[in-house]
Order: C-alpha cells, then structure tokens, then sequence
C-alpha cells in the first residue's frame, strides 16, 4: 500500500504550525483559555498545531471548536497508550463533526515511557494494520519516523511523517526515503534569545531529559555526532543543530534551513525555561511577524 499525499493537505497544514504540550490539557477549566490560544493561532497565520505528550483526538476538540481553518494534529499518539480501536473510534467521531481538520500523528514513545514497549517496530505495524480494518485513512494518519526503516513504513502506510528532535540534514535523508509525495514536517525548538550563552543554557536545561532516550541519541549517532557530543547537557554543535536560536534574522535562516533540506512544513516550539503547559502566546507572536 503506498501513501499519494494530497496536494491539499500541505496546502491546509501550511508551512508553519506549533508545536505545544500546553495545548493538550486535560483540565476543563483550562478549555477557554486553549479555545482563545487557538483562535489567536489561526489568526497568526500558523497552518497547524501539533499537541504535545500522548495526545489523542479529545484533545484536539476544543482547538478545532475554536477555529475554522486549523489543522490539529497529535504529535504524538502513542501506540502504548491508546489501543487501535479507540483510536479508530475517536478519529471516526471526530472526523464525522469536523472532516478534514484532524491528523492522528503515531509514534513509539520510549522504553522508558512504557512498560509494555516490546519490539516497537512491529507492533507500530500491526497498529496500522488495525486501523486499516477500522478505516482510518492512510492520508489521514503520519508517523513520527526517525530511523530508515520507520521512514519507509511512514511512506508506505502513511500520509508521511513527523519527526522530533531532528536537523536539517536528518531532513535531507528522510526526503530522500519518503520521496517527493508524502509530508515531511518535522519539529523545531525556538529559544528567542540572542545572547549564546543563555539561549544555549535554556536549550540544554530543556534537552537534557531527551538525551536520556535511546532512540534519539541513537538517531544523533546515526547522523553524525559522536558520544562526546550527548555528554554534559549536549555538545554546542548538537544545539545548535536542534534549536533555533539568536536574532530575528538567525532564526528565520535556520528555519529555512529546514525547509531547504525538504521539509514542507516545520512545527515550531517554544522553550524559554518555562513550564511546558504554558501558553507562550507572545512568543507565538514574535515569531508570526519573524517568519511573515
């Protein structure tokens, strides 16, 4: 089964969307407060946003309640956590009141994250093969790929995929996997801040936690950094591969690098030290008028 991605699914999604765990929150107080941070997205100009954590689609209702042209998107579902008949059943539902405005982003999550992570690749193709059986469209669905392997299942069985943590050049050869068709739109962190030294202290207090997982350090290993590079917070080679950082003009240029390596969309997060449930909406401001 290959996947033939819809010239007007990189159309809807635009070249830039958000990236935010805050924006999943399961607190119903909070539903207002996400609604108008959404809202104010759209208005922005920003294509889609991408909710942090295992998210799933309940998640993305009150963002799409709120607004009329974004696209939601889990970034990711983990194949652990919700069971492919539930998945199933919630994008059916959600799709049924909202067509076309949700995307079911899948990934593995990490052995550390879940207990029962046993031989993920497999059993990331068998929970494609259950939503085959339910009918979640191959176009409707993207897979957080890392690795060759992955990258071709995502090509194969899937709208494209949704990297994290990943460099222009990790872009450059998952293009060349997934081929011209599917979406490639992979996530970048943002540190607005031109000193290097503190944009760089943030990156790595926000880094760290990534740097305990396999499967990103594999996948740095894989692209060309060294040990040496994952030790102590991270090399400054390794940040400022994977964070966007300095003046207006330095941020957009590594933007574009992403977009250059053959990206079609990047999903951009904020990180400021803050708490990752925050709502950075200046930051989300700044950088609407940076990449206008």
């Amino acid at each position: 089964m290959s996947s033939e991605t819809p010239r007007n699914l990189r159309e809807t999604v635009g070249r830039y969307g958000i990236w935010s765990a805050g924006l999943r929150a399961e607190d119903p107080a909070r539903r207002g407060e996400l609604a108008e941070a959404a809202a104010e997205l759209e208005q922005l100009g920003y294509g889609a946003v991408w909710l942090g954590g295992s998210s799933a689609a309940r998640h993305a209702v009150p963002l799409i309640e709120a607004t009329s042209t974004l696209t939601v998107g889990t970034s990711i579902q983990s194949i652990w956590q919700y069971d492919a008949a539930e998945s199933a059943a919630s994008y059916a539902e959600l799709e049924a009141a909202h067509p076309g405005r949700f995307l079911l982003g899948l990934g593995v999550s990490h052995a550390k994250l879940a207990d029962q992570y046993r031989r993920p690749y497999s059993a990331l193709v068998a929970y494609l093969d259950a939503l085959d059986t339910a009918g979640v469209p191959t176009d409707r669905r993207l897979l957080a790929a890392l690795g060759p392997k992955t990258l071709e299942l995502a090509r194969d069985r899937s709208a494209g995929s949704i990297p994290y943590l990943v460099t222009p050049e990790h872009t450059a050869k998952a293009r060349a996997i997934l081929g011209e068709s599917p979406l490639l739109a992979p996530e970048l962190k943002v540190v607005l801040e031109a000193d290097p030294t503190r944009a760089r202290t943030v990156a790595r207090e926000y880094l760290a936690m990534y740097l305990t997982l396999p499967n990103y350090t594999n996948n740095f290993l894989r692209n060309g950094f060294t040990e040496a590079d994952l030790t102590n917070g991270g090399s400054d080679r390794l940040v400022d591969a994977v964070f966007a950082w300095g003046d207006d003009a330095r941020i957009r240029a590594r933007v574009d690098d992403f977009v250059a390596a053959g990206a079609d969309h990047v999903a951009l997060q904020i990180v400021d030290g803050e708490a990752r449930e925050d709502l950075p909406r200046e930051a989300w401001r700044k950088l609407a008028s940076l990449l206008a």
